[in-house]
């Protein structure tokens, strides 16, 4: 199928395709971590360390607080996580990577790096980092605004930052 041709941005189309060029370069290589992707976003916002709780780290990765209780649960079990007492707040619980998991998710953006390469193949490295400075703005407006907010306007905006 060929890109759209007219002047109107076409963002689920584009999307779409390179939403399908990344899952086929990925293939079944996070399939052995629980949960598979998802449980790779989960260990991959751990890592940052910027959020204080399980509840905090729901909202920040749009899961549903009791789905990221079993996700979480998922992970401890397979030693790739732990929860902790918070030093600022000890009534919650923080989500932090074990050794373990440090090494395997190490290993997993080492896969899932490749996948980027290959959705973004079309670009070059200024317009790779460009876009994805773009994708993150809009994703982080999207959420900020919530669920009623047109994706589309929020790209727009970001887009309009820019100038």
């Amino acid at each position: 199928m060929d890109a759209p041709t007219s002047d109107r941005t076409d963002l689920g189309w584009s999307l779409g395709v390179l939403l399908r060029g990344y899952q086929v370069a990925l293939g079944s290589a996070l399939d052995s971590l629980p949960h598979g992707f998802r449980g790779f976003q989960v260990l991959h916002a751990v890592d940052g360390g910027a959020h204080p709780s399980q509840l905090a780290l729901a909202a920040h990765l749009g899961i549903d607080r009791t789905v990221m209780t079993y996700l979480i649960d998922d992970l401890v079990a397979d030693g790739l996580v732990e929860r902790r007492p918070n030093p600022q707040d000890r009534r919650q619980r923080q989500v932090v990577l074990t050794p373990t998991g440090t090494q395997r998710l190490a290993e997993c953006e080492a896969v899932v790096g490749q996948a980027e390469d290959h959705a973004l193949a079309g670009l070059d490295p200024q317009e790779r980092a460009a876009l994805c400075g773009l994708l993150r703005r809009a994703a982080q407006g999207a959420r900020d605004m919530g669920v009623d907010r047109d994706p589309c306007r929020v790209v727009q905006d970001a887009v309009a930052g820019l100038s």
